[in-house]
């Protein structure tokens, strides 16, 4: 591989007029969260059996894709695949901005922003809510590092340490988010050990998913060449990590069916949940698991990149409605008060919860993501995270050989 010059993307009036569009759905973000303080939560589709709405599903799905954008780095320092070494830049930045995004969310969806601050101050180590603020903030920190050591050639020689800090704490990071409904033994569609492994293959697929889409986008943007080598490399590793998202899906599944006691929840989202179960079939199933996986292995479809773009979009569209089924779905499911007893009341116990995304929601959870590719747009601009060429001669170690 020829030695790569990395520069920052031109500015100049379409930058800055990207940056006003998302600067738009920001705004339009924060007056959502203003309206929803100011006049409280029963402005939402929430209420007391549904208390994680539409911003937790897009902070969640930000947060787990962060972990996963950061998979190209690892697998250039980690495991040394010099293929991917010309991205790990972008992966970093990615990773930051994504988990910058879904935090903005999550922190603005709270019923009390400033009593955040409490939680940053008094830490309670038997709450897996506390030790993920940790392992947030940890991250951040250490991939900064890592970044500075990738772009400061005097500090080259440790950017094999940094990245494998990187890589455990990420996969620290994305177990304890599974973790948070893993351990949830009220709920009965959580409380499974496999959802921690689970969280982090999702991870995988919708972070590479997301960098994709963000590394197509820019290099045509910024008019620079992005070869095959290295566009179909990626393409073929997210269809191993789709197929890695449906493995474990069929096995938390299946492990559900049998046993007995999750009966009630399994077919509550396989067959009786309405909304919910034609999201899990239909959505996350059909198009964000089995169609991406035909539109990239398909011989015609895999070398396109139009069609490539169009698989790794339904990625992310499937990895949205499976957090939305895990997080939304398993809250409506009733919780069992009383193991093989009917419990009725007049405080709709026994019944499944109605909950219906409201504007503000939805326009604050947009503008976690307009925040997070924001903050990508600034940060090429202003830094050099993109080589000039990904070319085919430029990164591929065999281009000689195959010319």
């Amino acid at each position: 591989m020829k030695q790569l010059e990395f520069k920052e993307i031109d500015g100049g009036k379409p930058f800055y007029m990207l940056l006003g569009f998302m600067g738009l759905f920001i705004l339009a973000a924060l007056g959502a969260a203003w309206y929803m303080e100011h006049n409280g939560h029963w402005v939402t589709g929430m209420n007391n059996q549904i208390v994680w709405g539409t911003p937790h599903v897009f902070a969640v799905f930000l947060i787990v894709a962060a972990s996963g954008a950061l998979n190209v780095a690892s697998i250039s320092s980690v495991f040394n695949k010099t293929a991917y070494k010309p991205l790990a830049r972008l992966s970093g930045l990615l990773a930051i901005t994504l988990l910058v995004g879904g935090l903005a969310v999550l922190v603005l969806d709270l019923g009390r922003p400033d009593r955040l601050i409490v939680a940053m101050t008094y830490y309670n180590f038997k709450s897996i809510f506390a030790w993920n603020i940790m392992l947030y903030t940890g991250f951040m920190v250490i991939v900064g590092i890592y970044l500075w050591m990738m772009m400061e050639r005097k500090m080259n020689r440790f950017t094999k340490v940094a990245g494998f800090s990187a890589f455990i704490w990420r996969l620290i990071l994305t177990t304890g988010t599974g973790s948070i409904f893993g351990f949830l033994v009220a709920r009965q569609a959580y409380d499974a050990a496999i959802l921690a492994p689970m969280f982090i293959i999702m991870s995988f697929s919708f972070g590479l998913a997301i960098f994709i889409l963000v590394l197509m986008g820019m290099y045509k943007w910024a008019d620079r060449p992005l070869g095959d080598s290295i566009l179909f490399r990626l393409k073929n590793l997210l269809g191993v990590f789709i197929a890695a998202v449906l493995y474990f899906v069929i096995a938390y599944h299946l492990t559900n069916l049998y046993i007995t006691e999750n009966h009630g929840v399994e077919q509550f989202i396989l067959m009786d949940g309405g909304v919910y179960t034609s999201l899990f079939w239909f959505v996350q199933i059909g198009l964000g698991s089995l169609l991406p996986l035909a539109l990239l292995y398909y011989p015609s479809t895999g070398k396109s990149r139009g069609w490539i773009g169009i698989a790794s979009l339904l990625v992310i569209i499937g990895g949205l409605a499976q957090i939305y089924v895990i997080i939304i779905g398993g809250q409506a499911y009733p919780m069992e008060m009383f193991p093989g007893k009917e419990v009725v009341s007049s405080f709709a116990d026994g019944i499944v919860g109605s909950y219906s995304p409201s504007l503000p929601e939805i326009v604050l959870g947009v503008g976690g993501v307009a925040l997070a590719l924001a903050a990508t747009f600034v940060g090429v601009r202003v830094l050099r995270f993109m080589p000039v060429s990904l070319a085919d001669e430029a990164v591929d170690p065999h281009y000689s050989a195959k010319a």
